[in-house]
This record gives structure tokens, C-alpha cells and sequence, in this order.
């Protein structure tokens, strides 16, 4: 299933408009990313997310990530979910959003299997009640939730 290639890695760049702590001003970029243009595999994820938010209340146990999952993020640099900042969660929501849209084909599939898995991280942290959480620093959870609510057509400020 998974060959010996060596997988090479991508660094994004750090950006220094906020601090990892300034939680209201990076979950404010993560509603601001969601204003902007958003790809539509970007939407379904979340509209599946919200949804299953909704009806499910994720009161079923949640399956963890694979070691294959868990090598994509490595690839492109991304930590797991839960030993994320709001700040780097929001910087990888925009590299998403960006290749998304690339001409490379291989970066758009990577880019939507990126955010599946990131979803599928999301619904452990919440399915566990955030037990996977073991420092508040690492609240990254947050700026996807927030972003998943802002750009699903299912969400409302009710639920």
C-alpha cells in the first residue's frame, strides 16, 4: 500500500502577524479566511462535519488517524491536530485554500486529503471531549472548527 520512496517534505512559511496566544485575533483570521474565495472541496468537508455535528453530536467514537494519514501531514509539515496553535492551523488553512486552486494536480488531491484528514482529527478531539488536548496552547482545533462553521451552508449560530 505505501512504497519506500522517500517522501519529501514541504515548509511552509511562518508568518508573524500574530502570536501563537492571541487566540481572539487568530480564531477573527480564521472567520476572515472563511469570507474569502473558499473551493468548494473545502465546503463539502465542512457541510459533512457540521451535519454529522448536528444529528450525531459525535457521542460515537471517533477513529484516530492511519500511519499513512499521519505521513501526508509530515510530507507538507503540518503537526497532528492536537499539538497545533490556532496561528498554525490558520497558515494551513491557507495553504490549503491556495492548493486548492494550483494548476499541480497532485498538490490539489494532497490539499483535499489534507483537510479530510484534518476533519477526521477534528471529530476525535471532539468525539474524546478534547482528552486529547493535554495543553491549551495546542488549540488549533479551535480555528478549524470556527472555520468549518463559517463556510458550511449548514451551520447556525443556534446549534
Amino acid at each position: 500500500m505505501f512504497n519506500n520512496k522517500k517522501i519529501e517534505t514541504v515548509n511552509p512559511v511562518q508568518s508573524t502577524l500574530s502570536r501563537d496566544d492571541d487566540a481572539f485575533t487568530a480564531l477573527s483570521t480564521s472567520a476572515l479566511l472563511a469570507k474569502s474565495a473558499v473551493p468548494y472541496s473545502h465546503r463539502r468537508i465542512a457541510d459533512n462535519y457540521v451535519i454529522i455535528k448536528r444529528i450525531y453530536r459525535f457521542q460515537a467514537v471517533q477513529s484516530q488517524i492511519t500511519n499513512a494519514e499521519a505521513q501526508l501531514l509530515k510530507k507538507y509539515d503540518f503537526n497532528r491536530l492536537e499539538f497545533s496553535t490556532i496561528k498554525q492551523v490558520n497558515e494551513e488553512l491557507s495553504y490549503l485554500k491556495k492548493w486548492s486552486t494550483s494548476n499541480n494536480e497532485l498538490l490539489r488531491k494532497d490539499s483535499d486529503e489534507l483537510l479530510r484528514i484534518r476533519a477526521k482529527e477534528l471529530k476525535y478531539i471532539v468525539a474524546s471531549r478534547y482528552a486529547t488536548v493535554t495543553n491549551e496552547i495546542y488549540n488549533g482545533y479551535k480555528a478549524l472548527e470556527k472555520y468549518f462553521e463559517e463556510i458550511s451552508k449548514f451551520y447556525s449560530p443556534i446549534c
